[in-house]
């Protein structure tokens, strides 16, 4: 007889299949490259896997939509395995956030205390997290589902409140228990 699995979560994946993973802030900013006005992005990295100094990481490049309405992004940053500042293209696809139980689309969660950082990002039916203490690093992705919360990602020990964030509205300064750990909501719309 075989047991089945519960459809709200997944196995833990070992961290040797993360690459990278990066929690931090972003801004944006027009310019003219090659006579045509771009968006310029730069994300300061909060937390990083592949570095316990995060700050002094960030990314930078300019954004080109694309014909099949997708966004190419032209930049440079320093390769965390080489140290030295490499270009970079990347394709980003925007989807239009929906609510799901709640009528909210955006949340972002913030733990910080001592060494240890942790971000929860909510928008739309999508909720992912990221927490860092020293070398221990666990992370973990939510998708709205069937009308439920559906873990399709997780990596390490520590709990987040990924699935919390897609099952009810939250107010700034409202705060969240995720196995020992108090979260803080620094955002919403």
């Amino acid at each position: 007889m075989t047991a089945e699995a519960n459809p709200t979560e997944i196995d833990t994946l070992p961290l040797s299949r993360l690459d990278w993973a990066i929690a931090g802030t972003s801004s944006s900013s027009s310019r003219t490259v090659d006579g045509k006005q771009v968006s310029h992005s730069r994300w300061d990295h909060w937390i990083d896997s592949r570095t316990s100094q995060p700050e002094t990481a960030s990314d930078q490049g300019d954004m080109y939509p694309q014909p099949d309405g997708s966004t190419l992004e032209k930049g440079r940053m320093v390769n965390p395995d080489t140290g030295r500042e490499t270009a970079y293209e990347e394709i980003w696809d925007d989807e239009e956030p929906a609510p799901t139980a709640s009528e909210q689309v955006c949340a972002v969660l913030r733990y910080e205390e001592g060494p240890t950082r942790g971000l929860v990002v909510r928008l739309g039916r999508y909720s992912q997290g990221f927490v860092r203490s020293g070398q221990e690093i666990s992370l973990e992705r939510w998708e709205w589902k069937r009308s439920q919360a559906v873990r399709t990602v997780r990596m390490g020990q520590e709990e987040l409140p990924c699935k919390q964030a897609l099952e009810r509205a939250y107010r700034l300064g409202d705060q969240v228990l995720a196995g020992s750990k108090t979260w803080t909501v620094v955002e919403v719309a």
